[in-house]
């Protein structure tokens, strides 16, 4: 196993030097210009193999080394990345991320964390087996509105948390990855895995068993994906929750938590681009706060790169990507046979609270290069 030295930045902390693997949109969008405020982190290589990206966004954010796919493992074995990015379709992450761990190279990778369990499971034991670290990409573990939520679900303010209900739909272009099952594609594995994950650290425990039911308007674009999926799982003392994801659908990102004495509304929930929103209800008197727009990648490149100087252990890790993987397959199989679908036991005690919170500015919006967004705009 090579162990990559980091490089001293002139205030003497370490910088870890990150290759971020895959050229898309959130990448572009989104993980690229975070980095001129992760002060800890370093955008040292990008890989790709769309020449043009390479070319054009090495020289804009003044990138010194670029690879293709095919050189990724000389990229990972270098010397100079101590952590990759990965912001690959779903059913490419396993395929970067286990290499990268077993070279001494820390994987920072986009959720869903991979396609199936023993992907996931692959993933943990070669971070576990190469003393590499493995962080996975839930955002909104360090944003303001989602982490006041589970604070709140858990003060007793609302009550006891009965219920939990999300609706996450948007329009997704026909030919977008999203639509593509052999990439890991469908609106579980997409934006399924954020109302299931809101869900698991509202109620703070796992379910025991889950009922899915997926819908399809007969498009040509949904031909190998689900349109729309609804799901009800039961979790623990005998609590509910339920969401609806589809691509097909006007953009709604909205979760809601209904608790003996009160009840909170985010709304929008999920998005990174824009502001988000609490509606509280309490005994009868309603209050609003807003969040404003910040950064929302910053954070997570800012924590990665702590955990990976000071040697800690870190949350989000493999076992809450593998948390909710093994519940969208469960659904998808719920969903395929018609019946209820009843979970084992899952151990996970780590959850998201408010000391992980940061906030940073955002950022302007770049120009993107040969990139759209899921609905086609750009």
């Amino acid at each position: 196993m090579k162990s990559a030295q980091t490089r001293a930045s002139s205030s003497g902390q370490k910088k870890i030097r990150y290759a971020v693997v895959g050229l898309g949109y959130i990448a572009q969008v989104a993980v690229l210009p975070a980095f001129a405020k992760a002060k800890n982190s370093e955008l040292a290589a990008l890989v790709s193999d769309d020449s043009i990206k390479l070319k054009k966004l090495s020289k804009k954010y003044k990138v010194p080394q670029t690879f293709s796919y095919q050189d990724y493992h000389r990229c990972i074995d270098s010397g100079e990345i101590d952590a990759v990015y990965i912001a690959l379709p779903n059913n490419m992450h396993r395929d970067y991320s286990v290499p990268a761990l077993k070279a001494g190279v820390h994987v920072l990778c986009e959720k869903p964390m991979a396609v199936t369990e023993s992907e996931c499971e692959e993933m943990i034991d070669a971070a576990g087996d190469n003393g590499t670290k493995l962080m996975i990409a839930y955002r909104l573990h360090f944003e303001e509105a989602n982490l006041k939520a589970i604070e709140l679900a858990k003060s007793g303010k609302l009550g006891d948390i009965r219920a939990f209900n999300s609706v996450f739909t948007m329009q997704v272009k026909h030919g977008d990855i999203r639509l593509q099952k052999e990439l890991g594609g469908g609106t579980l594995f997409d934006i399924g895995v954020y109302c299931i994950n809101a869900a698991r650290n509202v109620f703070r425990a796992e379910p025991v068993e889950v009922f899915g039911f997926s819908a399809n308007n007969g498009e040509k674009r949904f031909e190998e994906v689900d349109e729309m999926t609804s799901a009800v799982m039961r979790f623990p003392d005998e609590r509910l929750a339920s969401f609806t994801t589809s691509f097909g659908a006007s953009d709604i990102s909205a979760y809601e938590l209904v608790g003996t004495e009160g009840s909170l509304r985010v709304d929008p929930a999920y998005e990174h681009a824009g502001s988000l929103k609490h509606h509280i209800t309490i005994k009868g008197r309603n209050r609003e706060k807003l969040f404003p727009k910040r950064d929302q990648f910053a954070p997570e490149l800012i924590y990665f790169s702590d955990c990976i100087t000071k040697e800690t252990d870190p949350e989000p890790s493999g076992r809450e990507g593998l948390a909710d993987v093994r519940i969208v397959r469960a659904l998808y199989r719920s969903a395929a046979t018609r019946e209820p679908v009843k979970l084992g036991p899952f151990e996970r005690e780590a959850r998201p609270t408010i000391q992980q919170e940061m906030h940073e500015p955002p950022a302007k919006k770049p120009e993107l290069v040969r990139a759209a967004s899921p609905s086609g705009r750009k």
